[in-house]
């Protein structure tokens, strides 16, 4: 289950133009800031080898915004916070109607099999940025990695694991494909780059009571979930935990990547897309959630922050960051922020009692 907006798309808005913008905490706590300009130097714009550090172009006073197109670290000011809220009130005071929540929240594999017939054309886009991010894909397609299997849950078209087989060095590499939509089997399995030797797609649902398809109790080594866990109803969140729970080994970990609260996605939705709070039905029919730091800590460990309580999920975060960042439409002037969370949560080696 991927989101026809899951690859960070940029979204014009002409309300937003006018916002300023301000550093977050990830930006100023560093011991002295940029001068100006040094920022644009290529060299400080690669991606860092940490998956929590999103990189490294700075957007401090002197910067004229409008200079390129996107900035990290970039944390919304009072003006657009204040904006956001308004749209939340407006979206509260005309839901979702009944009849509507029921026929979308029924049968969701509709309309993600409708988005992938529909969008056959561009739907898939080459996440080149993964193993960046998540320095262990790099580590297990090296060529002395030995035996090691990976499940993608919501798979969508192939956009995470054709690339990761791109870039493979390691013949024991076994990735196993799982989505929601028969739709987007189908277009992983067409797909030239598909051997069965490496990769095996198959239908399943992350929420349902059934492991996926040849996979057994304690067996895969990485799970990666991008832009998937938002599709899940809130009521399907504790259940495809623990599916996920149960099939990785010891020590595994999940790869985790998705909407943020206040995303520019969920602030422009309109009249009749609001389900309930911070979930919403897109104009094809499919689901999506945004999510606060807390409550995936919550979701993912039992915990309801960080460092308290004791964990009754099995799992313990790794490390979960908050992506935000502003793109630019230098033609039009137009500012868009996004925000996205990541993390990487590891299966402990005992179920900690609550």
């Amino acid at each position: 289950m991927e989101s026809s907006q899951s690859n960070g798309e940029a979204v014009l808005v002409n309300d937003l133009s006018s916002l300023t913008v301000r550093e977050c905490s990830a930006a100023s706590d560093r011991p002295e800031p940029l001068p100006p300009h040094l920022s644009h130097d290529p060299e400080n714009n690669l991606k860092r080898s940490d998956p929590f550090q999103f990189g490294s172009r700075l957007l401090s006073q002197e910067d004229n915004v409008f200079e390129f197109n996107a900035w990290d670290h970039v944390e919304t000011d009072d003006t657009y916070k204040e904006y956001a809220e308004l749209q939340y009130a407006k979206q509260r005071e005309a839901p979702v109607s009944d009849f509507d929540k029921s026929r979308f929240n029924s049968d969701p594999a509709k309309w993600w099999n409708n988005f992938y017939k529909n969008n056959t054309a561009n739907f898939f886009k080459d996440r080149k940025w993964l193993q960046q991010e998540f320095p262990v894909l790099s580590e297990i397609t090296k060529p002395d990695a030995g035996p090691v299997t990976l499940l993608e849950v919501g798979a969508g078209a192939g956009n995470t694991a054709f690339p990761i087989l791109k870039h493979n060095q390691n013949p024991y590499l076994k990735i196993h494909a799982c989505d929601f939509s028969k739709k987007a089997v189908e277009v992983i399995r067409e797909n030239e780059a598909y051997n069965t030797k490496n990769i095996q797609a198959d239908v399943w649902d992350a929420a349902s009571e059934d492991l996926p398809p040849g996979l057994g109790e304690a067996c895969v080594d990485v799970v990666v979930m991008i832009f998937i866990f938002s599709a899940l109803s809130p009521s399907q969140w504790k259940q495809a935990v623990q599916n996920i729970y149960r099939v990785l080994k010891p020590g595994g970990e999940v790869l985790f990547r998705d909407y943020g609260r206040g995303d520019l996605a969920q602030v422009r939705f309109k009249k009749g897309r609001y389900l309930e709070e911070n979930f919403y039905i897109r104009g094809d029919g499919t689901r999506v959630y945004f999510f606060e730091k807390d409550e995936l800590v919550k979701i993912w460990t039992g915990k309801e922050i960080e460092g308290t309580g004791s964990a009754s999920t099995g799992f313990e975060v790794v490390n979960l960051g908050v992506d935000r960042r502003l793109l630019v439409n230098r033609a039009k002037q137009l500012k868009m922020y996004r925000c996205w969370m990541q993390g990487r949560f590891r299966k402990q080696e005992k179920l900690v009692p609550s």
